[in-house]
């Protein structure tokens, strides 16, 4: 049966929708940035989506879900029951979750069609138990979650086409914007990531620290009530802080001829050179490199800084396919570097589409 299906990605620091029409065509809107503070307005975001759309009326919609708690499932129906559920686990990902649950409230509003959250956390729950597990007794729902797993499928299906039978191998996946993560895949499933409890861990991000010494986060406890440390550990940490607070966005850093710019600069790619290495050293090696996200597609200088050291683990860039920004920028007979575009929309679509699908 043909359907209109809207696919509806609320990121940190923006708004992405795919709608997919009954005719097989698809359009795509995006909203970056919106109102002039920081956390940005999914409000406002959410509003000029609906008006975009104009009379285009969906008739089932999908939702990404940064977290969906301690569940396995890809994707579930938004009934009451589950909306509630999900406004239980805000907590877990207080940049996120907020702005995912508006966008089903405001959608409810305007369109009479079913609604399905389609959940970052559920591609690593193939984590095996040592990178599942913390180092801390035992407590429940506190482990290793991983996130951006839409697009670590999206990358994963796409691996085949690009790579043969070696897209089985050992391959680091970096999604790199806004939010940061890095996914080691081995036979396309994730067996370990840099993210963990929450969205707030692993490498540096544009407002998030990534992970730090406990010790650091007991002393800012001491020193903030509870409300100012999430404040801190969500909007002021990251690119912001190490930088003295002059961007947490990457293309203005890159642009930026101050001294603190450069340092964060430096300290990013260090930090997701350092993560490759991990994987490295866990995995017996890495047969090959994705870049992937806003900063992973569109920074060949970022890729470049990243890659330059890594020629002894057979990572050389072609530097021309690089900055033409291809999907192969590897050089020649070096080992497979691909840049693919993210698109968590369409594994939106398939799993909205087969949550509510008639029965035959």
């Amino acid at each position: 049966m043909s359907r209109t299906l809207l696919a509806l990605n609320s990121g940190s620091s923006s708004l992405k929708a795919s709608l997919f029409r009954a005719d097989g065509t698809r359009r795509n809107l995006s909203y970056a940035h919106i109102g002039d503070g920081f956390p940005h307005d999914h409000a406002e975001a959410f509003d000029a989506l609906l008006k975009d759309l104009g009379g285009e009326i969906p008739d089932a919609i999908g939702h990404r879900f940064v977290h969906g708690g301690d569940i396995d499932d890809a994707a579930r129906l938004l009934d009451d029951a589950e909306i509630e559920r999900l406004r239980g686990i805000v907590p877990l990902a207080p940049l996120h979750l907020p702005g995912n649950l508006l966008g089903v409230e405001l959608c409810r509003a305007r369109f009479d069609a079913p609604q399905v959250a389609c959940f970052d956390t559920a591609f690593h729950r193939s984590l095996p138990e040592r990178a599942r597990r913390l180092p801390i007794p035992d407590e429940p729902g506190i482990r290793r979650y991983g996130f951006h797993g839409l697009n670590y499928a999206y990358v994963a299906s796409r691996l085949p086409s690009l790579l043969g039978e070696a897209a089985r191998g050992r391959i680091v996946v970096a999604h790199l914007g806004a939010g940061a993560s890095l996914c080691l895949l081995e036979s396309l499933q994730s067996v370990d990531t840099t993210m963990g409890y929450s969205p707030a861990g692993g490498i540096p991000m544009g407002t998030r620290s990534g992970d730090l010494d406990p010790g650091v986060m007991l002393e800012l406890a001491r020193r903030h009530d509870p409300d100012a440390l999430q404040d801190l550990v969500y909007h002021h940490m990251g690119l912001l802080a190490l930088s003295d607070g002059e961007s947490s966005e990457m293309r203005a850093l890159l642009e930026s001829p101050s001294a603190a710019a450069a340092f964060a600069v430096d300290y990013f790619c260090t930090q997701v050179r350092a993560a490759i290495g991990a994987f490295a050293a866990k995995a017996g090696g890495i047969d090959a490199l994705v870049f992937s996200g806003g900063i992973g597609e569109h920074a060949p200088q970022i890729r470049s800084r990243i890659c330059g050291p890594l020629g002894f683990m057979g990572f050389v860039l072609d530097a021309g396919a690089n900055l033409a920004d291809r999907t192969r920028i590897h050089a020649a007979g070096a080992k497979p570097v691909l840049r693919i575009a993210a698109d968590e929309e369409a594994v939106i679509h398939d799993l909205a589409d087969a949550v509510t699908a008639c029965p035959v």
